[in-house]
């Protein structure tokens, strides 16, 4: 059996950069690679969405390769490209003979194999060696495995490789695919694997792979330092480190190392990527890291609840990832119903007759205290605070909207000296043992209709129009900054998204306008809301 390497860098490492590495560094990576005796480097990606870029790996016809890396010497090196099926007509793609490259890899999901493979005989018949590439090797079923390399035996492409896309795979995993294709697949087939690192795993699922009992001919993909999408890959010079010690291969791992040195840790400390809690929850749920993405952008679950959303997401759309989707199922998520008919009587009866002063996180909540305390102190109002409690001004209720901010505000609870403060908490927010005072209906509060559905002031503006309250004061909503902090406890998740800020204000503003009948708004510290 023999066992190969091949570093992607320049192709998946592009995914963090947009693949512009800079000419100077495509060719010194290039030419690091080839002395270190790497046996088939990748060179990026072949799309013909793209224009030419002599800077960039991305490139739109294999004449912008020879422009690239025109001159430069392969040594033993296996060249190829990749395509990511669909995106490059066979019409952009010269024969092998005219060309830099020597393969070419077709990455595809299973429900496009057939016409990915069909693609993939008509490369073959260009002189490439082909590479077929089983992008989220883990949706196959073990009849599929069997079915797909039937099709794969019949166009006999150089290597067959299986692609860990979301990092799913722990080793008893990875090995009993390998173990089924080994048995469906032509010996003559070389089998490669590309990991990914969700689970801090790529480097041992490959050696695991590299040591595997088989007599054909099997790959392995690495880059330098692990750069690559999403948590990262097998970093390149583990595994030539482990190769030179296991199998006494003679990597040179010093170019490597320089490689990394001179052109990979600048990019590293201006755009991080390796293993993190976004993409483990994405792998241990399996699941598009997209969903986390939305689900975490949303700030209003808790770690607990967005784990319980993706765990229960239908199995077909799991990997696919569909936004329209991931709102249905945020909002039947968020969507619990509760009788909240007593709880609104007996807030209004508390609320009757009574000055209402709600607070808000805002920095002019500590910059303007003196007109808080004045207002206080004139007018002994019931103080609401919206999602934080102040240390300096003694509440009644705190309102509170999402499981993440009842999650950090659990101390403060428990600790705070407004010993009798009330929760006024929505249906949606998972409750401890201890419950809530009032819980009021999630749904009847929110704005289907608006981009953010749930603005907790506007959540509760409407609740107290419910109330019956006809006049409220307002102190600490500053409104939303595109260019800085405005909220006093940014660590707390109080930060801004600077690229709704605008959207924001202008949403609490018509609310406010288009319910003035109804609701006297009054503001008592300086507010982008106020008209």
């Amino acid at each position: 059996m023999n066992r190969l390497l091949l570093d992607c860098t320049l192709r998946d490492g592009g995914y963090i950069n947009d693949w512009e590495f800079g000419h100077e560094r495509i060719v010194e990576i290039f030419e690091r690679l080839v002395s270190s005796g790497m046996d088939v480097i990748e060179i990026g990606f072949l799309d013909e969405r793209r224009n030419f870029d002599i800077n960039r790996t991305i490139m739109p016809d294999t004449e912008a390769i020879n422009k690239i890396f025109a001159g430069l010497d392969k040594g033993n090196a296996l060249v190829v490209a990749m395509i990511d099926y669909g995106t490059c007509k066979l019409e952009n793609i010269q024969p092998c003979k005219d060309t830099f490259i020597d393969g070419i890899r077709v990455i595809f999901k299973e429900h496009l194999m057939y016409e990915a493979l069909a693609f993939c005989k008509k490369l073959k018949d260009l002189g490439y060696k082909v590479f077929a590439q089983m992008v989220s090797v883990t949706t196959y079923t073990d009849e599929k495995l069997k079915e797909y390399a039937e099709i794969v035996n019949s166009i006999k492409p150089y290597a067959n490789s299986m692609v860990d896309t979301y990092g799913l795979l722990h080793q008893n995993q990875l090995m009993h695919i390998f173990h089924k294709l080994d048995e469906y697949l032509d010996p003559d087939i070389v089998m490669g694997f590309h990991a990914h690192n969700n689970f801090q795993l790529g480097y041992a699922n490959c050696i695991e792979y590299l040591t595997s009992d088989t007599q054909r001919t099997i790959l392995a993909d690495g880059t330098l330092y692990g750069m690559g999408k999403s948590a990262g890959n097998a970093p390149i010079e583990l595994l030539t480190m482990f190769m030179n010690e296991r199998f006494g291969k003679r990597y040179d791992i010093t170019q490597i190392l320089e490689a990394i040195d001179n052109t990979i840790m600048d990019i590293y400390k201006k755009q991080y990527w390796g293993y993190s809690l976004f993409f483990y929850i994405a792998a241990s749920t399996k699941c598009h890291p997209n969903y986390v993405s939305f689900l975490m952008n949303k700030k209003t679950l808790s770690v607990k609840q967005i784990m319980d959303i993706l765990n229960n997401l239908k199995f077909e759309k799991k990997l696919l990832y569909d936004a329209k989707y991931a709102e249905e199922v945020y909002l039947d998520y968020q969507n619990v119903m509760c009788d909240d008919k007593n709880a609104i009587e007996i807030l209004t009866k508390q609320l009757k007759g009574r000055y209402l002063l709600l607070l808000g996180p805002g920095k002019n909540f500590r910059r303007q205290i003196k007109r808080i305390n004045n207002f206080i102190a004139n007018y002994n109002p019931l103080i609401i605070s919206v999602n934080f409690i102040p240390n300096d001004v003694k509440t009644d209720y705190v309102f509170l909207t999402n499981s993440k901010r009842y999650t950090q505000l659990l101390a403060d609870l428990k600790n705070t000296k407004n010993d009798r403060i009330k929760i006024i908490a929505t249906s949606n927010v998972t409750k401890t043992i201890e419950g809530f005072s009032y819980v009021l209906n999630y749904s009847s509060l929110i704005d289907r209709n608006a981009e953010i559905i749930d603005n907790s002031l506007v959540m509760l503006l409407k609740a107290i129009i419910i109330l019956n309250v006809k006049v409220v004061y307002l102190a600490g909503f500053d409104g939303y900054s595109k260019h800085s902090d405005n909220y006093f406890n940014v660590n707390r998740e109080y930060s801004y998204v600077k690229e709704k800020a605008e959207y924001i204000n202008n949403y609490v503003k018509t609310f406010i306008t288009n319910n003035s009948e109804k609701l006297n708004v009054n503001f008592i510290t300086n507010s982008r809301y106020n008209m």
